[in-house]
């Protein structure tokens, strides 16, 4: 599917993923339209929109779902032309979903290796497809390390763990992953008030690690507190491309974008 067989390298751009001019129809009906966005190593994109705006359809081709009708798809600069969650993940593209797949009989370092389970550390042990727990479970509390959190022993049932503690799992799985862009859709749905602050923490830490991370929010404010950039969808269309770090943009300016009501606003693009 890629042009060149995907290597997990260093980066060679600045530009972790860049998307151009992407369409995708469902029988008659326009999911997206030329839909074209760019996110950079160490930054925050939001996502927001309407429900029926073409959030999910644009995550969803992204990470590999679904496939679109045209348009671009470049990661580290290289092109990727079809679509498909093996080869996505091979791209080092992560997708945090809200229902965070996480198998609840299983333990939090079963969950972090899940279909991707270490085998040996012997050439016998290799062969004969030996899951090598410990040195999963080592792994898994060096990532947690990395990215600051505090969880129960790796051993831990993820039924057993809070919702704040399931999504910090969910996310940290994408960043052990996902060595150049994390997709979080909704992370803090459902959330109590601490564990909201919480994944709003990991998310700066993913900038600080350099990871670019799109983040698909309803909520205004979760958005304006962590995003370098907000990008909004409208119809299928991109409407508009904020950069935070140029000018103060508030929740009620973003109301109005998603909703019509606020045209001429900079750096809206005219339909």
């Amino acid at each position: 599917p890629w042009r060149e067989e995907p290597r997990m390298t260093e980066p060679t751009t600045k530009t972790a993923l860049e998307v151009t001019d992407i369409t995708k129809r469902y029988g008659p009906v326009a999911a997206l339209r030329g839909v074209s966005l760019a996110l950079g190593y160490g930054e925050v994109l939001g996502l927001v929109g309407d429900n029926g705006a073409g959030k999910s359809t644009l995550i969803s081709i992204i990470s590999g779902v679904a496939r679109p009708d045209s348009g671009e798809i470049r990661v580290d600069g290289r092109l990727w032309s079809e679509a498909g969650a093996r080869t996505t993940r091979e791209a080092g593209i992560e997708t945090v979903f809200q229902n965070l797949a996480l198998v609840p009989t299983l333990s939090i370092a079963e969950n972090m290796y899940l279909g991707r389970e270490l085998y040996g550390p012997s050439p016998m042990a290799i062969a004969l497809r030996r899951i090598d727990k410990r040195r999963m479970r080592r792994e898994v509390e060096q990532a947690f390390a990395r990215l600051g959190l505090r969880m129960p022993s790796v051993t831990a049932k993820a039924g057993s763990l809070s919702g704040g503690q399931r999504q910090a799992v969910a996310v940290a799985r994408a960043v052990l992953w996902g060595s150049r862009v994390v997709i979080m859709d909704e992370p803090a749905a459902a959330l109590g008030v601490q564990q909201t602050e919480a994944v709003l923490g990991l998310i700066t830490r993913l900038k600080a690690e350099g990871i670019a991370t799109l983040l698909v929010s309803h909520n205004m404010d979760h958005v304006l507190k962590v995003a370098d950039r907000v990008a909004v969808l409208r119809l299928g269309r991109k409407i508009a491309d904020l950069d935070l770090r140029e000018r103060p943009v508030t929740g009620m300016e973003l109301v109005g974008l998603i909703t019509g009501a606020s045209p001429g606003t900079p750096g809206v693009e005219q339909a």
